[in-house]
């Protein structure tokens, strides 16, 4: 099981509208991710910043089974206007993921 982290930059004031659409995430959205293999996916904010942080066998193949799916397509959409472009980007990055460097089972 690989665990993934990656970070997103919220834009300026979308903070409260973020955490509420975080707080009501759609069944069907939920059901996407759980079906893709996606196992205890957290975010975490800190102002604008976001940390994602997840579980899953493969994470290229659950992503792209999440990215070619008509609910993440809505869902997506409706995120958009909350985040800053990404910046920083290596090649073949969908996010600017993070290394792990220490776990502590």
């Amino acid at each position: 099981m690989q665990r993934i982290a990656f970070q997103l930059t919220l834009r300026e004031g979308a903070e409260a509208a973020y955490d509420a659409s975080h707080r009501a995430v759609w069944p069907e959205m939920l059901e996407l991710l759980t079906r893709a293999g996606i196992r205890e996916y957290s975010i975490f904010r800190r102002d604008r910043l976001l940390v994602l942080y997840m579980h899953v066998e493969d994470f290229e193949k659950s992503w792209s089974i999440v990215e070619s799916d008509p609910v993440n397509t809505r869902w997506q959409a409706a995120m958009a206007p909350y985040f800053e472009p990404a910046a920083g980007l290596l090649a073949g990055e969908r996010f600017r993921m993070m290394r792990e460097v220490f776990y502590l089972a």
